[in-house]
């Protein structure tokens, strides 16, 4: 381990192999061959620690966990398929029949659903906390409250929980506090320095960087970690060899890229919050933020995304999306390319209008991935788009 977030980010590598090859190459294998039955039976006790199975484990997928536990500070950690597999095995690797999950109302639309939709037929409760609620947080926690689970900052809403003080609560409560720090990235927040006992990411967002692959990774500690494996190493869904090897590559560039981003949003949400169309701005390190001295405070940028409610509403919105020359219209962030995303009718249209009003999406409600581009090449097409809507 290195003292630096960037030399930990390029130099953690697997073994070189006697090709003495400085680049890790792509281990594209299912299976791995023994030594001898010794070895074997060694293996499946767990007694030694090798490869078996890429379902199991593999190289590739190995490097890019450790490189994310260094950068997280988390003693271990499972790569998914998917941010979703990896959101999903975080919370049901620990919750059983009769478990209560307390939740941050704000979250991805996908991770709504698990907890609204797919856990109550296992008989797993929820409630789900606006941010103020968590300063009468006893009244909410029971006696077969299980877990705490947040997005900060969330999706889209952008709003930003303090990690130390629900670290207390769960700590207090013996409680599993689980942060999603997909927006964030470890770059710019440690959720396991304040407190948080798992951190969960969507590798396909900021860390791939570049809208190339899926990936996803459940962080903390290890004995917490032993029942994720668990759970993953059963259940199957593991992440390929390709895009572990893509994931590690990308994270020798996430410092330089997340510098940017932040610095690009930072100025576009400036700029957005003075335009006379403009209804309002939410981005963590704007200071008309409702959280920004705390996002000031555990964040060391604000991140790559913003949000912003043009006058007009749902109508004016797809206009201005449907004028867009250069940005992309597309449901995903965290890429190089700016992105720009209706929430209402897409991401969280499945939310009820009374479940997206809650979370504050409107139908004028715009949210944008900051991507790498020049910033007055970005805020030239967000202009024309906003005059001609």
């Amino acid at each position: 381990m290195y003292e630096h977030f960037e030399t930990n980010a390029i130099r953690t590598q697997t073994l070189r192999s006697e090709q003495r090859e400085h680049a890790v190459p792509i281990f594209a294998t299912s299976s791995f061959v023994f030594e001898d039955a010794e070895q074997a039976r060694a293996l499946f006790a767990s007694e030694i620690e090798g490869n078996i199975y890429s379902r199991f484990s593999n190289p590739n997928n190995d490097e890019f966990v450790q490189k994310l536990c260094l950068l997280e500070h988390t003693e271990d950690g499972v790569a998914t398929a998917s941010g979703m597999a990896a959101m999903f095995l975080s919370m049901a690797s620990f919750l059983r029949a009769g478990d209560h999950l307390l939740a941050s109302r704000s979250l991805f639309g996908s991770t709504h659903q698990i907890i609204t939709q797919i856990f109550p037929r296992w008989g797993i409760s929820y409630t789900y906390l606006d941010n103020t609620d968590w300063n009468n947080y006893d009244q909410y926690i029971r006696p077969n409250t299980k877990m705490i689970f947040v997005e900060t900052p969330s999706n889209p809403g952008l709003e930003v929980l303090d990690i130390a003080q629900l670290a207390q609560i769960a700590k207090k409560h013996q409680l599993i506090l689980n942060v999603d720090n997909c927006f964030a990235t470890p770059y710019l927040q440690n959720p396991a320095l304040l407190g948080a006992d798992i951190v969960t990411h969507s590798a396909t967002k900021f860390i791939d960087g570049q809208g190339r692959v899926l990936g996803g990774a459940v962080l903390g500690k290890k004995h917490l970690i032993q029942e994720v494996r668990f759970m993953a190493r059963h259940t199957g869904p593991a992440m390929s060899p390709f895009n572990g090897w893509i994931l590690s590559k990308s994270l020798e560039t996430l410092a330089v890229r997340m510098e940017k981003h932040c610095q690009n949003a930072l100025i576009l949400a400036e700029r957005l919050a003075q335009h006379p169309e403009v209804l309002s701005v939410k981005y963590p390190f704007l200071s008309s933020h409702p959280q920004y001295e705390l996002a000031k405070k555990q964040m060391k940028l604000g991140g790559g995304l913003l949000t912003f409610e043009l006058k007009g509403g749902r109508e004016r919105a797809m206009c201005f999306l449907d004028n867009l020359r250069m940005l992309s219209l597309t449901s995903n962030l965290g890429d190089t390319r700016t992105i720009v995303t209706h929430p209402a009718t897409t991401t969280h249209s499945k939310l009820s209008a009374e479940e997206q009003a809650k979370v504050g999406i409107t139908q004028g409600l715009i949210r944008i991935s900051v991507g790498l581009e020049h910033i007055e090449d970005i805020w030239a097409d967000i202009l024309q788009a906003i005059e001609k809507s």
